[in-house]
């Protein structure tokens, strides 16, 4: 099986400007680009299928992949993120260029079974274990790169910046890999920008958090962000240990930090961004800026939970992520958005607007396509003239979401969708999953059981 391209898909149902048509067909230009037809005089060829925009996964640490499975067990009085940051670490140092390779195209090609066909790659893997550089300064990165090319994804690199341990904390003889100077990191960045600014591979800048990246550090490359028009995404009040640590520092927490020293724009993603206030939320929406939650890591974590709520009352937008990869289910993700207020809130239904029944399942909806796609500067979200041709079919038969009717559709499929039931995946009008399986998934699946035996068995 390879992967394919061809010019026009003609399902029972197609969804744009957030309904579910029945009389479109989906065509692709040469450019890959989308042209909406009638389908009045054509017959279906993708019977009992729905098509929908890809999904964008606005956030992720490819290489974590490797660890599924792996924390699940208690390894100290008190297990928490923090624990789990150090087994993560270990496992980040044994990975070689090869194996970076080997366990990103594994997790992309789990997006692509998903129906997601961008994605954000928050990358800190820049040395070798002992922190010296390779030859080619920009290879792990490189490595992802081509995982997801070969996969079929689109990619935003986003290479991150890290500089310290954290505030008056001694090095960490494990974090090695992800220490640049600011003057290294902005060069390399802009070697890897001249290899790869293009429609299916662009690059952006991560500074990792507030404690891993010191505040004239921060300064220098964000203005070296707004200057070339950069997406800049960063980790943001994931953990409360963050925020006391960034108040002793700066007087501030890390939005107000953020805010006060005007590094905030509509160019900015904050991810996680669980541990704020009012007034922080604020400032995110005054300044334009982008949350992006990652549901079912934040769960793994014990992170706490995002105040969605929050943000939807005030107009910031919400992209997602599968971070850690715990999970690959970006509709999973969607539907945990409104699941822990609901368990934090102890009532239903808490996003809902007056808006129609299918209002909450659209703004889930938009999370996972528009909102990711904005936030990430990719192609994609919509299925609109002119729009890049990514797409997913889900199978209007699957158990998971039989019988589903028009107009309850998108719910059934925020809210109750199987993975079974995506079967179809198109990027730029090449069709990278047929009938639910991706066209080099063999391959891909016994390279990565390869490399996780070679990991794991001596262990």
């Amino acid at each position: 099986m390879s992967s394919s391209t061809q010019s026009s898909w003609h399902a029972e149902l197609v969804f744009t400007n957030g309904q579910f048509n029945p009389d479109l067909a989906v065509f692709s230009d040469d450019s890959g680009k989308i042209q909406l037809s009638s389908a009045l005089d054509h017959e279906v060829t993708l019977k009992d299928r729905a098509i929908l925009p890809g999904l964008v996964n606005a956030h992720s640490h490819a290489f974590q992949r490797v660890i599924r499975g792996r924390s699940e067990y208690r390894t100290d009085n008190t297990d928490s993120f923090w624990t789990w940051r150090e087994q993560m670490y270990q496992a980040a140092n044994r990975l070689d260029p090869d194996d970076i390779y080997i366990a990103s195209r594994m997790a992309f090609m789990e997006m692509a079974l998903s129906g997601i066909t961008s994605v954000g790659e928050f990358h800190y893997l820049h040395n070798t274990p002992d922190g010296k550089s390779y030859d080619e300064p920009n290879v792990l990165a490189e490595q992802v790169i081509r995982a997801a090319n070969d996969v079929g994804l689109r990619i935003a690199l986003l290479r991150v910046a890290y500089a310290r341990a954290g505030f008056e904390k001694e090095s960490n003889p494990l974090q090695q890999r992800f220490i640049e100077a600011e003057d290294v990191f902005l060069e390399r960045l802009e070697k890897l920008r001249a290899n790869f600014n293009n429609e299916r591979s662009r690059v952006g800048i991560a500074p990792h958090s507030v404690r891993a990246v010191p505040l004239n550090y921060l300064k220098t490359i964000i203005e070296h962000a707004n200057t070339e028009q950069l997406k800049v995404h960063m980790h943001v009040a994931e953990q409360p240990a963050e925020v006391s640590s960034c108040i002793e520092e700066y007087g501030r927490s890390p939005v107000a930090l953020l805010d006060t020293e005007g590094l905030l724009s509509d160019r900015f993603t904050a991810v996680h961004a669980i541990h704020v206030t009012p007034k922080a939320i604020a400032a995110l929406k005054q300044a334009g800026a982008c949350v992006c939650a990652c549901p079912t890591t934040e769960r793994n974590l014990g992170d706490g939970v995002v105040p969605v709520d929050g943000y939807f009352k005030t107009g910031v937008p919400v992209s997602l992520g599968s971070d850690s990869h715990t999970q690959i289910d970006l509709l999973e993700d969607a539907r945990e958005l409104e699941y822990h207020l609901r368990l934090q809130k102890i009532e239903r239904n808490v996003l809902a607007t007056d808006e129609g029944k299918s209002a909450l399942a659209r703004q889930l909806f938009t999370c996972a396509t528009e909102n990711g796609a904005a936030s990430i500067g990719s192609s994609g979200g919509a299925i609109t003239d002119g729009a890049s041709a990514d797409f997913f079919t889900v199978d209007l038969n699957d158990p998971s979401i039989a019988g589903a009717s028009n107009d309850d559709l998108l719910s059934n499929i925020v809210f109750s969708i199987s993975r079974t039931a995506v079967r179809d995946v198109v990027v730029g009008g090449r069709q990278i999953v047929l009938d639910g399986r991706h066209f080099n998934q063999d391959e891909i699946v016994e390279s990565f059981r390869t490399l996780q035996k070679k990991l794991w068995n001596s262990i």
